[in-house]
């Protein structure tokens, strides 16, 4: 990327307004992938008899993203252009898988062609997920991001709805359509954001630009991937390690929550598969409802406190879950949870980012955010899992709040060694 810096910074956008542009860019990255898990399995089973690599090939996006997603996003953090180091990358990404996603249909009938583009799609698509994320921090300022940061959240839930309702409407009559639409939703967004963004004028960058004449570097944004890593794993603070511990476990206890809740319903419950199916269904409803209150909640109280809190409230409801194993119960107790678990959800990150220390990484430490997240999601079905082989059915809401109650015990120290501090800090 070029290195030229604007002479003269564009105007400002104000934050409500930058607010629901990156809550748009991650509308449309999310409703293509929740379309993408919803409908591609379809496709691999008219040609896989075997549900484990049907598995395997859908989980393989997960597993791409930990290593492409760090360093895209610290590619992100080391470019300069007249245009900023973020919507570069969205301008070119975002159509890029808008054209895969809907080639995907019409490949359909090869799978070696059908896995080619499906390997694409998911190396395009994670390359720019947590580059549109940081423009959260580039902008927003410390004390504001909690309520940005929910916005994004609860645009990245109705994506969830939009891609049952494209389902529901499209997809049996007009399967190659409905993936057009959901592309379309993609182009739309990145059209809105290119018109409108120059994130060369973000706070964060001109911060960065300035970090960079300070230093009088030959080479800008001088932070590689594994120097930032490394940096942190050094740091005699270990405030910042343990919250992506703590990112990666109650990622693990969230994920097992919903990656076995059908056959908990069938096997604990007695439920037929669909009715098993529908048990989260109201606890989307109560993590939307929860995700801006809990942000107003963190700058009042603090985001540490308002995690730990939230994070409990997740792991109680686990346990009444447990006590009060019933339908009604189990939905309660997934509805009270995830209420409580949106506290976590949409302050960790904000945290990490208050914790870089430059604006020179805020791409980088989205990225490492989404490491965690996806490295639990991996793992966590598979811990939760393990512990019902040992356990039975019976005890799986109370093996997941076990794992919860590790991560609260992790962000208690982080907030006693956060309060040791002698500057206070924006967490």
């Amino acid at each position: 990327m070029s290195t030229t810096i604007p002479t003269a910074p564009p105007r400002q956008l104000g934050p409500r307004r930058i607010t629901l542009l990156v809550a748009l860019a991650v509308f449309a990255q999310e409703s293509m992938w929740n379309f993408y898990d919803s409908q591609v399995p379809p496709l691999l089973r008219d040609h896989l008899a075997s549900a484990a690599l049907v598995g395997f090939i859908m989980g393989m996006d997960n597993l791409l993203g930990i290593f492409i997603q760090p360093w895209m996003a610290n590619r992100s953090d080391r470019t300069r252009t007249r245009w900023g180091r973020r919507m570069p990358y969205l301008a070119v990404g975002m159509p890029l898988a808008a054209l895969l996603f809907v080639t995907l249909p019409h490949t359909a009938n090869s799978l070696p062609l059908l896995i080619v583009v499906i390997v694409a799609f998911a190396l395009v698509s994670n390359s720019f997920k947590p580059i549109g994320e940081a423009l959260v921090p580039d902008f927003i300022a410390p004390e504001r991001r909690s309520r940005a940061n929910a916005a994004v959240k609860i645009a990245s839930s109705l994506t969830v709805i939009v891609a049952a309702l494209v389902s529901i409407l499209l997809v049996d009559d007009h399967p190659a359509l409905a993936f057009a639409v959901i592309a379309l939703i993609t182009l739309v967004s990145v059209t809105v954001l290119c018109l409108s963004i120059r994130d060369s004028s973000s706070p964060g960058y001109q911060a960065a630009v300035a970090e960079d004449a300070a230093e009088e570097s030959t080479s800008v944004g001088q932070a590689r991937i594994r120097d930032t890593i490394w940096e942190i794993v050094r740091d005699t603070d270990r405030s910042r390690l343990l919250l992506i511990v703590a990112i990666l476990v109650f990622g693990s206890a969230w994920a097992g929550s919903r990656a076995l809740v059908t056959p908990y319903g069938m096997e604990a419950l007695g439920l037929s598969r669909g009715d098993a199916g529908g048990l989260t269904l109201p606890s989307g409803v109560a993590f939307l409802l929860a995700a801006y209150p809990t942000a107003l909640f963190a700058e009042r109280f603090g985001r540490l406190r308002t995690m730990i809190a939230g994070m409990a409230i997740f792991a109680a409801a686990m346990v009444l879950g447990t006590l009060v194993q019933t339908p009604t119960g189990t939905v309660v107790a997934f509805c009270i949870g995830a209420a409580g678990a949106s506290a976590f959800l949409v302050n960790a990150v904000v945290v990490l980012w208050n914790l870089a220390p430059s604006a020179r990484v805020f791409g980088t430490y989205a990225a490492l955010y989404a490491v965690g997240w996806q490295s639990g999601a991996f793992l966590g079905p598979a811990l939760i899992g393990g512990a019902v082989d040992i356990l039975g059915w019976q005890t799986m809401l109370l093996d997941i709040a076990v794992v919860a109650a590790v991560a609260v015990v992790i962000v208690v120290r982080i907030d006693r060694l956060q309060r040791r501090g002698d500057v206070e800090r924006a967490v």
